[in-house]
């Protein structure tokens, strides 16, 4: 055992032994220097020429609105699933305005039933842009006992649309509960009877809704749906990929350079113990905004993901208690003077901390001329969740073992989403006011529901190998405990709470907010970004096969032209 040596006088000294500390042995990263390469050397006439053609594009696909007429939903429902809508946010907004409520009231005075699939795009469609559209209008496709009528399971498109439309469901709608099983169970025993591409875009659908999928991910899926749809509109194909490859040369230049600071503070050598994520955090964030606009929101936020990461192994693995304390008063302070009374491991971590915010603090006042009160309620943000850290350490300290609702009520702020939404506010534009931030930082509703699914989430894939390594109960254990259940039932009970979350995040979407929608789409695809990462297993911490896939799909391979 290593020894630490201290001289108490000229003649005596006093050995210490060293701590007894533990380790999760997560693996390294699986990207190694690869994101270096990315210096935006390759950026040349190419991209000129791509521009100018998006442009020409662009130009074209805007006369497609006029020539849509009162019939736009198809168009908008193909900009939003190429990823393209964000160049075409005016023309949208003003055929939602003009036209899809208009059409959607038709729907619902009409007893025609071969029009599911248009009514089920519409709902989903108006929804989804925050508007209060009632679900009574699929009543018409149910039979006098309240049972869809069978004929419906001839119409695939339109049950496949039905399906996504039911994600959008708030509480109190039974009827989209109703429709869910009904798609599901169905869809399920048809994808096996069915030629590609219409049976791939259902197995897709049934793993992963439209509702919960990350943008890029999605986009890049749909692209390649599309081509094997023969009746494809060739304009919209190609500006969508030529947009994707275009963002994603961004993206690695922006990776390439957090990767080049995420090497220069060393933490591979200084502090083996904690998790090697950094490209995986640029990909989490990419969920929250993908639009080239929000580069410096990006950049800050994956900063602030990545040090989160390594001061939650700090809290879990490494940090004794006495050290525990001393970090948690440092960064309540945010302060240099306090560097002198922590450990040499956390001096490391906590110095970039403070340059990180300090840094971002210039960039607002040189960039954007925006107040310091957004660094100041993030940094408060980041204090709460250590102070939450700081909690869980002495639970373990104490072999405590919280009742259900005990270790809820902590692990909402533990979960790190409450720091993460405030922190995604920082780099917004003029949206994001004093208002915004006081909102966001008292835990409203929305941020509650994305916190207990981003909890849930990773406590039900991941509490087993959480477990061997000797933490708290998690959330699966302190149910079975309190009410002496199953790992299964705990299961059940736990993803029950989840799916009422998703709820409240709909419902807090529906117009009028009190927030911008900007801001509260922050929020909803942190959520998405979660559900992905967590989805049957933790693909962050363990990070070298599904996630692996997502983001080389993403940020390595281009679409082919």
């Amino acid at each position: 055992m290593a020894l630490n040596v201290l001289s108490t006088s000229a003649c005596a000294k006093t050995v210490i032994p060293e701590p007894n500390r533990r380790s999760a042995n997560y693996h390294p990263s699986v990207w190694g220097d690869k994101f270096l390469a990315y210096d935006g050397s390759n950026h040349g006439k190419h991209d000129t020429d791509t521009l100018e053609q998006l442009q020409k594009l662009k130009e074209e696909i805007k006369k497609m609105f006029v020539q849509a007429g009162e019939e736009p939903k198809q168009l908008i429902n193909l900009k939003l699933r190429l990823g393209i809508s964000y160049h075409f946010e005016a023309e949208i907004d003003q055929a939602m305005l003009q036209h899809m409520s208009d059409i959607y009231h038709e729907f619902c005075g009409s007893n025609d039933v071969d029009d599911l699939y248009d009514v089920a795009l519409c709902f989903r469609l108006l929804r989804q842009a925050g508007h209060k559209v009632s679900s009574n209008v699929f009543r018409k496709y149910m039979d006098d006992n309240g049972k869809f009528i069978k004929c419906l399971l001839q119409d695939t498109r339109g049950l496949l649309s039905l399906y996504e439309a039911t994600h959008f469901r708030v509480h109190e709608e039974e009827i989209l509960e109703d429709a869910l099983q009904f798609t599901v169970f169905h869809l399920e025993n048809l994808k096996s009877q069915l030629s590609s591409p219409l049976a791939v875009e259902i197995s897709h659908a049934l793993k992963c809704p439209l509702r919960k999928n990350l943008n890029r991910l999605g986009v890049r899926q749909y692209i390649a749906a599309q081509e094997r749809n023969e009746s494809h509109n060739k304009d919209l194909l190609k500006f969508a990929k030529l947009d994707f490859n275009q963002l994603q040369k961004m993206y690695q230049q922006e990776i390439g350079q957090i990767t080049r600071w995420w090497k220069d503070l060393n933490f591979v050598e200084k502090l083996p113990f904690a998790r090697d994520r950094v490209v995986e955090c640029y990909f989490w964030i990419l969920g929250v905004y993908f639009e080239p606009q929000y580069c410096i929101a990006r950049r800050f936020l994956t900063k602030v993901i990545v040090l989160a990461s390594v001061v939650d192994d700090i809290y879990d693995l490494y940090g004794t208690f006495e050290e525990l304390l001393l970090f948690t008063d440092a960064i309540e302070r945010w302060d240099t003077n306090a560097l002198d009374l922590l450990p040499d491991y956390m001096k490391v971590c906590y110095q970039a901390l403070l340059n990180t915010y300090s840094e971002m603090e210039k960039v607002l006042e040189e960039e954007a001329g925006r107040p310091s009160y957004r660094v100041e309620e993030a940094k408060n943000s980041f204090t709460r969740l250590a102070k939450a850290y700081l909690h869980e350490a002495k639970w373990f300290k104490e072999s405590y073992f919280p009742t259900t609702e005990e270790y809820m009520n902590l692990a909402l702020l533990s979960s790190g989403y409450g720091m993460m939404a405030t922190n995604s506010f920082v780099g917004m534009g003029d949206e994001a006011t004093r208002e915004a931030f006081q909102w966001v930082s008292n835990g409203p509703l929305i941020v509650r529901a994305s916190s207990l699914i981003a909890r849930l989430c990773d406590d039900m894939t991941g509490h087993e190998f959480e477990q061997e390594k000797g933490d708290i109960p998690s959330a699966v254990e302190c149910y079975m405990k309190q009410h002496g259940a199953t790992k299964h039932e705990a299961y059940s009970e736990l993803q029950k709470r989840v799916t009422n979350a998703w709820k409240d995040i709909n419902q807090e979407c529906l117009r009028p907010t009190h927030i911008p929608l900007s801001l509260l789409a922050r929020i909803d695809n942190l959520t998405r970004a979660i559900y992905i990462l967590y989805d049957g297993d933790d693909g962050y911490t363990h990070s070298s096969t599904r996630t692996k896939d997502h983001i080389t799909s993403v940020l390595v391979d281009p679409v082919p032209l």
